[in-house]
């Protein structure tokens, strides 16, 4: 089996685990878990800090990102305005995510990387295998970098938004408890 096709072999199941892991939060009832989010926000934080390391090389990808940030951190407070927050007799503080915005965000990340899939299979057919060759540095363009930083953005303002609530909950409602 060819180099290549081995790394898409663990790539597409492992994606394939995540998209399914992330529709599955877009619909139904789902219980705020602090730890959780708060873990989700520090990685948002530090993929977003990584991917702005590459606008360092070229600033068409700096603004890509920013571009997507600023985006994602708009349709995070709108999503907050849509979603729906109900008190469960066992889980607790609960939230309805609006499954439209899930539902468009997913829509566009996979949408992007199939592209980029596309194009690089048709960049190694053409070429020979020589586009495997390139750094990863080249495959970021500022498309993606936009729909990564949308995503960034998103979670990162609608995650705390949730934790916002959350405490607001707990404030008002000391006698109801919540898993962590």
């Amino acid at each position: 089996m060819p180099a290549h096709l081995t790394s898409y072999l663990i790539m597409l199941p492992l994606l394939a685990w995540m998209v399914w892991k992330r529709v599955s939060r877009q619909f139904g009832r789902q219980p705020i878990r602090r730890k959780r989010m708060i873990a989700r926000i520090v990685i948002f934080v530090v993929l977003g800090g990584l991917m702005a390391l590459s606008g360092l090389q070229r600033l068409a990808l700096a603004e890509g990102l920013l571009g997507g940030v600023l985006i994602g951190g708009a349709v995070g407070l709108v999503g907050l305005r849509l979603t729906r927050f109900e008190i469960d007799p066992v889980k607790g503080d609960c939230y309805v995510p609006n499954p439209w915005i899930g539902a468009l965000l997913t829509a566009l990340l996979l949408g992007r990387l199939a592209w980029r899939l596309f194009e690089t299979w048709q960049m190694q057919a053409t070429a020979g295998g020589a586009a495997a060759m390139q750094p990863m540095g080249h495959a970021l363009t500022p498309l993606t970098l936009l729909v990564i930083g949308l995503l960034v953005g998103y979670y990162i303002v609608y995650f705390t938004g949730l934790l916002i609530h959350h405490r607001r909950f707990q404030r008002s409602h000391p006698g109801i408890a919540t898993p962590l």
